[in-house]
């Protein structure tokens, strides 16, 4: 059916890594992908900002850490003291490199807060700024000002790729696409024919900014193969073409800062060594130095001792190159080496070769020293490019390890493909989910191992299956949301989180489990760290199964993530649910306070910030009581459907009958409509209130008692239930309002849409909060539960507006009381 056969196309790999019993290859391993993620500005880096209190004013701060496009600053002067530090936008702050302020004739003035630390500004400031870095003047300004400088290679622009085949003449190529720095290019010349295109990574050594063969005394000539499609009027002509159109095809030469530097070699020409060829890196060969170019380059061919041999394998290489060995490294480790074709005989002997050759071997001098510290190993997951097509990026196994360099078994290639020897510093090998994160095809395995239905015990509110029908919206969404996010890279990279477990751990977590988790997690890509960070906080709950049903998101809430499938497991039963995690890194700060308020937990409990010595929530003078008490001891969060069940208003209280008293909460809960039936009433079925999960039963129980009442209250005045964190009505003497002038309402609140609490608002002095209730569909049931704990906690308002919207919610409360409720 629909269900199955979308079933087949997907492949999750979370799925797989359990499935396989596989760990991924830890992030830290690929050097490539951390520096393609840095946003041009570092720690440490200097910039003039505008003093907030005086705009016309400016001051010298320095960047304490980045986020995406956010920079943490603080001025310079405040030393250690990090209670002024502030966040900054790049593209909207008023941010300025080293500099500017005297070339603009702008005032540097030492900012208030730190005026007498500073007795003397100007030998401050020669101080501070001695041997200082400044932040790139591009990246704060003009069209560059706050992009990722990964996002400037944009396709269209230029670019000169030397020619490792045949010589080190270099030629023009143009960026097609570029997927997370992986670059497609094309020559120069050739237009729509793609037959010659190449994928390499921004920071291969061969690939250099338009004007680095001039510069550097070599010439500019397409190369071999396809120099006989055009006649050599037309390349010049072309050539021409392109240092016309220079200025607005050229690449910022920043971009090539982190390029590895190629280092001086000491080959000679007609010297033996083992080498993998790169364009088919499946054995090891005997090779020789064929040509040395100068220090920097020589050439290697595989070598072939058949006399009717049609072409040769052979390359430009560096002392840096990967795939070079000394002779005898092969034996020395247990490899094959492959002996030559035509050699006689299989079994290969160095010595005889060299004898028979009259070469001499490459001294162990000529190679750069091999590393065993670089975080992979055997089995480790990964995806790595296909050799043989490079348009393919593969699921890849580590089956082998040998000092710094892997041997990968790939799956799911159109092609069956022998394993492949890497170096762990090769730019064509990525970590467990670098294609989805970039918008990228990857090739699943020919056997995927899917998600298929599992009859296990779903976190959910209800009891529910989800039809082919809904599976497929969902797959056919996550599609949608996977090709929107086209390639902006710095924006994915979350920072560091923090664990800080000195902070109150609220009523779910186990402090002593979460003092045991690391330090930290990431940085590396937001999706895949936060939810490394949300499963280690699932399994460091008292009831891993409740948390996760705490994160779980709500199925009406509005979508403004990437939901991803968490697990937990409790008394031998496992859970599932899908959990919204934020893509970009921007919303990582906020999406970690959002998710510490849903756990009841310290706002600073972990998130980007590190708690060094006292948290900013002093949330050392909480208990569990007091602080549950304060955030209320409900499931939900959202401010529609607040949490705690504090009022100050009394209803017309029915005694419960017994199985009500099975549920200690009951709550206002606005039912879901739907086609077939339409409940008006006011109290709907109550959601979970923090019981065990086999309190399912007694919902269903409770839901069916009230379905047995309904005609019964809808004869009679609706009433409310409501209790306290004691689960006892307030009585009359409880409640204690001065209201400056009685409110006199011509309709039951019970029954105001979103419109009318904001137009209600809107008549009060609170008319510019009206907005929120806008944004958070805050009806009139919702307004009634409203209380002083959940406005400033979920609204995020101060003490002062908090109480003054709370007194005309009481207001209308007490209006309710005395009008509608008996």
């Amino acid at each position: 059916d629909a269900g199955s056969s979308v079933e087949e196309m997907e492949f999750n790999w979370d799925e797989y890594l359990e499935d396989t019993g596989a760990t991924a290859a830890p992030h830290g391993s690929f050097k490539h992908v951390d520096t393609s993620l840095q946003n041009g500005f570092a720690p440490g880096m200097k910039l003039e900002v505008a003093v907030k209190s005086d705009q016309n004013t400016y001051w010298v701060a320095t960047i304490i850490t980045t986020c995406g496009q956010l920079l943490l600053l603080r001025y310079d002067g405040y030393g250690e003291d990090r209670k002024a530090d502030f966040w900054c936008d790049i593209l909207t702050a008023d941010l300025h490199p080293i500099g500017w302020c005297e070339q603009n004739k702008k005032i540097l003035k030492v900012p208030e807060g730190i005026k007498d630390k500073i007795p003397d500004q100007e030998e401050f400031l020669q101080r501070v700024l001695k041997g200082a870095c400044s932040a790139p003047a591009n990246l704060l300004e003009g069209l560059h000002r706050g992009k990722n400088p990964l996002d400037l290679i944009a396709p269209g622009s230029r670019l000169e790729l030397q020619n490792i085949r045949d010589s080190l003449e270099a030629w023009i190529v143009n960026v097609v696409e570029n997927v997370g720095g992986r670059l497609k290019l094309r020559y120069e010349g050739l237009e729509d024919l793609d037959k010659f295109d190449q994928w390499l990574f921004y920071l291969d050594p061969f690939l250099h900014q338009v004007g680095w063969a001039a510069q550097h005394g070599y010439s500019l000539q397409p190369p071999l193969a396809i120099r006989s499609l055009r006649s050599e009027a037309d390349w010049q002509e072309i050539l021409k073409k392109v240092k016309e159109e220079e200025e607005e095809s050229s690449v910022p030469t920043d971009l090539f800062k982190d390029k590895p530097v190629i280092g001086v070699h000491s080959f000679s020409e007609g010297m033996k060594l083992e080498a993998v060829d790169p364009m088919a890196p499946f054995v090891i060969s005997p090779a020789t130095v064929l040509k040395v170019y100068n220090d920097k380059y020589f050439m290697i061919e595989i070598d072939d001792l058949r006399p009717e041999r049609a072409s040769s394998q052979r390359y430009v290489c560096h002392v840096g190159s990967a795939g070079i060995f000394p002779v005898q490294w092969s034996l020395k480790n247990g490899l094959h080496l492959s002996p030559p074709p035509g050699y006689p005989g299989q079994d290969f002997d160095w010595a005889d070769y060299l004898k028979q050759c009259g070469a001499e071997a490459a001294p162990q001098s000529c190679f750069p020293l091999l590393t065993s510290d670089h975080g992979f190993k055997e089995n480790m997951k990964l995806e790595a490019v296909n050799p043989v097509d490079p348009e393919e990026v593969c699921i890849a196994t580590v089956t082998k390890l040998k000092d710094s360099y892997l041997w990968l078994q790939l799956e799911g290639s159109k092609k069956p493909v022998p394993e492949c020897i890497v170096s762990v510093e090769s730019m064509n090998i990525f970590p467990v989910g670098w294609c989805e994160t970039n918008g990228y095809q990857l090739r699943p395995p020919r056997k995927a191992i899917v998600n298929k239905q599992k009859k296990i015990a779903v976190v959910q509110p209800e009891k529910q299956i989800l039809s082919s029908r809904t599976v497929h919206d969902g797959l056919k969404n996550q599609e949608l949301n996977s090709s929107d996010s086209v390639v902006i890279n710095g924006k994915y990279c979350c920072p560091k989180i923090y664990f800080n477990h000195r902070c109150f751990s609220g009523p779910y977590l186990n402090k002593g489990r979460i003092a045991e988790l690391p330090q930290s997690v990431g940085p590396g890509n937001c999706v895949l760290v936060l939810k490394e960070v949300l499963t280690l906080l699932i399994n460091a709950a008292y009831k891993p199964s409740r948390v996760l049903r705490e994160l779980q998101l709500d199925e009406e809430a509005a979508w403004h993530g990437h939901g991803e499938t968490l697990k937990a497991k409790y008394k031998g039963k496992s859970y599932r649910a899908t959990v919204e995690v934020v893509r970009t890194a921007d919303r990582v700060a906020d999406f970690c306070r959002k998710t510490c308020i849903k756990l009841e937990c310290c706002p600073n409990l972990f998130g980007p910030q590190m708690v060094l010595d006292k948290c900013s929530e002093n949330c050392s003078v909480l208990t569990k009581t007091k602080y549950t008490h304060y955030y209320g001891k409900r499931k939900n969060k959202r401010i529609g459907r607040p949490p705690g069940g504090h009022s100050n208003l009394e209803v017309a209280m029915k005694k419960p009958n017994k199985r009500r008293k099975r549920r200690k909460h009951f709550f206002v809960h606005k039912k879901k409509r739907s086609s077939t039936s339409v409940d008006n009433t006011p109290a709907g079925s109550p959601q979970g209130s923090g019981a065990e999960e086999e309190d399912d039963q007694d919902e269903s129980e409770l839901s069916h008692s009230l379905a047995q009442d309904r005609d019964k209250r809808k004869r009679k005045l609706r009433t409310f239930s409501f209790s306290d964190d004691e689960n006892k009505p307030p009585s009359p003497k409880d409640i204690k309002m001065e209201v400056a002038e009685k409110l006199q309402l011509d309709s039951n609140p019970l029954e105001w849409s979103v419109a009318d609490v904001v137009r209600f608002l809107k008549s009060t002095d609170c008319a510019p909060l009206a907005r929120i209730f806008l944004d958070q569909e805050i009806d009139g049931q919702a307004l009634l539960l409203l209380t002083l704990p959940t406005v400033q906690e979920c609204m995020d308002l101060k003490l002062g507006p908090a109480i003054k919207l709370c007194h005309h919610i009481e207001r209308v409360k007490l209006a309710f009381y005395q009008q509608f409720a008996n």
